[in-house]
């Protein structure tokens, strides 16, 4: 079961929806220094020599129509989101760079959102979370330092909605393709004496998905309360969410692909009559509550600092048909029936994970003329439970109910302390160290869902120091350099495959800014120089977590560019393209029964070219519709350069309608928005997997290496359109 859940406690940093201009020679209100303080503890400004891009709540608005937060990322640079369900809503993932979501710190209000154990980010858990995004920052390669696993694609940090001086309310309703509906209600009471801030939202979402059966049900929540005086901002947030999803993580092979896009083997088997069925419940069903507290303070003009609290409590299964499965995987002895011997039965299990995640955080900001210096100190401990339960089984042997067949307990405790500056030398050049020391013990024991005993009980030590340089050679030309380093532990999955070692990354930036009134370019080149990388393999498990594998030496080089080209006052431009390179130099695997030395291979899931366009035409200034394109070129499923792993190019294209009607009775306005995927109906693959297995029954005497791939078809032209009612 792909689940997590995280809850550091950290700056809430954002602006916090206050629009008035601040005078330089004036003190900043005290919700302005939180955002300062934020920024520099997690994010970077424009002048950073850190690669990043960033998208506000007014850009977020035009898409959200309830697809998963993956997909609002999807025509960022380097950017490649895929849906197991495939039509954006149910499980999503995004990857960076090449890098899976395992590989990108993901965090929310500056505390982290993956998983402790398998490092992944679920977007799944949190249904509707985009609708409570206030911002968002994308930082590519290793970045600046943040909380939680290091980042070795990209971080991404969320921004939750901003306190509103003004009370409103929102109620927003979408449609579309394969029953798809989002329904959400979002309110604020405004500040109440200057003083007080309640607003919320909640929200479901539910979808048949494109694959058969591959249905979503989600709900969600968001609350928080805030008080803001002269100096203080204290921000209570509680938010989190349920989901079941019919399990659709199997995929299909290339004939299937061929002649039934949409089946899906997730709860197939047979029943007496000999008859193909399908389990109604083979589906994933997880809550995860997170519940956060921030204090910042100013003290004077220069120092200000933030305390932040945070739990998080995950709880859910799995539920699995399992058709003729042997009766000693669940610790169950053979039964005499008739004279025969049974030790095979037809059962349905629940494989469970509970988790509780605590943190605390704090940070201090010093900033004086050309000098900012921000510190600080972050804590977690993780708790988990892993465990198996049959709930019914055709012939149950000797089993007790909700008897459990497998038991395993987890802890991680992480401590990190950085410090970073930022100092300007005059005005052309500035200086950027950050550095930061992460320490973590990670502990499991007990009998794994292989039925495999594992004990685990590791330390982590990582100094991760980073640097850069920006020059700026006039008004519109900027120059920057960065060299960052980032360590990474095993996941547990990585444990389970006895793996030990921790990757490590050195990553060298250097890049170029263009500015004009018409005219914004951003390009930079990146060389990432890994060791000991821990590269998807392309296998899955049995639950479809990606495996990985140790690659050794290993590299990313690349080209990144975007822009944006205002052509006129009614049409613009915004255009981006990733160009790289990313290879294995020494990869080692079993061919025909032997480990064989490869060499350089390509490393899985990286495509060489990545591009995407907006083409936004705006006649009046409430209506706006966005040609959006989108190119995925041929990529690799496995590190073996075989034929049988390649996953096709693909080109698609969406269409994006946003029309706000202002100034009529009842309401403050009313939005009408629609969006057009795959609007040329092509069909397309954006992920998949690929897996060798080796023959000596075929030809006895010799041992042969089999291949096989398996594919995640993504929907054809499909349509959502929705309408917001504001008050």
């Amino acid at each position: 079961m792909k689940h997590f859940f995280i809850l550091p406690a950290t700056l809430l940093i954002s602006t916090f929806g206050f629009s008035q201009q601040k005078d330089p020679d004036t003190v900043s209100k005290p919700q302005e220094v939180l955002e300062e303080v934020l920024v520099r503890a997690i994010r970077v400004d424009a002048d950073s020599p850190v690669t990043h891009s960033n998208i506000d709540e007014k850009e977020l608005e035009k898409r959200n129509l309830g697809q998963d937060l993956p997909f609002m990322l999807n025509y960022l640079p380097s950017v490649v989101s895929t849906s197991d369900a495939g039509a954006g809503v149910g499980y999503t993932s995004f990857r960076v760079r090449g890098s899976d979501a395992s590989r990108i710190n993901v965090t929310l209000n500056g505390i982290p959102f993956n998983d402790a154990e398998s490092q992944g980010s679920f977007f799944v858990n949190l249904p509707d979370f985009t609708s409570s995004v206030q911002n968002l920052q994308l930082q590519r390669g290793v970045g600046t330092s943040t909380n939680g696993s290091g980042a070795f694609g990209a971080s991404l940090n969320l921004l939750t909605d901003a306190v509103s001086e003004e009370a409103y309310g929102e109620i927003s309703n979408s449609f579309g393709s394969f029953n798809t509906r989002r329904h959400n209600l979002k309110f604020s009471t405004g500040l109440l004496n200057n003083r007080v801030e309640f607003a919320g939202r909640l929200s479901t979402i539910a979808s048949d998905g494109y694959i058969d059966r591959a249905s979503s049900n989600l709900k969600s929540y968001f609350l928080q309360a805030s008080y803001v005086d002269d100096n203080t901002l204290i921000k209570a947030i509680a938010f989190g969410g349920q989901e079941v999803t019919y399990q659709s993580w199997n995929g299909i092979d290339k004939e299937t692909l061929e002649e039934d896009r949409t089946f899906n083997s997730a709860g197939m088997f047979t029943d007496a009559q000999g008859n193909i069925r399908f389990h109604d419940n083979e589906v994933d069903d997880y809550k995860q509550d997170h519940y956060q507290l921030h204090w910042n303070q100013r003290y004077n003009n220069n120092w200000s600092s933030n305390l932040g609290l945070n739990y998080t409590y995950g709880r859910g299964f799995f539920e699995q048909y399992r058709e003729d499965d042997r009766f000693s995987t669940y610790g169950l002895e053979p039964l005499e029936i008739g004279g025969e011997t049974i030790d095979r039965t037809d059962l349905i299990r629940r494989r469970w994970l509970d988790n509780d995640f605590y943190v605390i955080n704090a940070n201090a900001t010093y900033k004086k003329n050309t000098l900012e210096v921000t510190s600080g100190a972050f804590y977690s401990h993780y708790k988990g439970d892993h465990f198996g339960e049959v709930i019914w089984a055709r012939f149950a042997s000797d089993s007790e109910i909700r008897e459990r067949y497998y038991f395993s307990d987890a802890s991680k405790d992480e401590l990190t302390v950085f410090s970073k500056a930022t100092y300007r030398i005059n005005n052309q050049w500035q200086l950027f160290v950050d550095l930061q020391g992460r320490f973590i013990n990670y502990k499991t024991g007990g009998i794994t869902s292989d039925i495999v005993p594992i004990d685990v009980d590791e330390n982590f030590g990582f100094f991760n120091p980073k640097m850069g340089v920006t020059y700026q050679m006039d008004k519109s030309n900027q120059l920057f350099a960065y060299f960052g380093r980032a360590h990474r532990e095993p996941t547990r999955n990585d444990f389970e495959e006895g793996i030990s070692t921790p990757e490590k990354l050195n990553d060298y930036e250097l890049g170029y800014r263009f500015t004009s009134e018409k005219f914004k370019l951003n390009s930079n080149i990146y060389y990432m120089d890994y060791k000991d990388q821990l590269v998807l393999s392309g296998e899955l498990n049995d639950v479809g977590a990606a495996l990985r594998t140790t690659s050794g030496n290993s590299y990313r080089l690349g080209l990144e560019i975007d822009a944006e080209i205002v052509l006129s006052q009614q049409w613009s431009l915004r255009p981006n393209l990733a160009l790289s390179s990313n290879k294995n130099r020494d990869f080692v695997a079993s061919v025909d029964g032997s480990l064989r030395e490869l060499g350089t291979t390509k490393i899985s899931f990286s495509p060489d070219v990545v591009a995407s366009n907006m083409l936004v035409y705006q006649p009046v200034p409430n209506l706006q519709l966005s040609f959006l394109a989108k190119y995925v070129g041929e990529q690799f499923m496995g590190n073996i350069d075989s034929k049988a792993s390649i996953l096709d190019s693909f080109f698609i294209n969406d269409l994006n309608v946003y029309y706000e009607l202002e100034n009529i009775p009842v309401f403050k306005s009313v939005v009408f928005s629609g969006l057009v995927n795959n609007l040329f109906d092509v069909k397309y693959v954006s992920n998949g997997y690929f897996f060798t297995y080796e023959d000596d029954f075929s030809n006895p005497g010799t041992v042969t290496t089999i291949e096989g791939a398996g594919y995640y078809p993504q929907a054809g032209i499909n349509f959502l359109a929705g309408v917001t009612l504001k008050f």
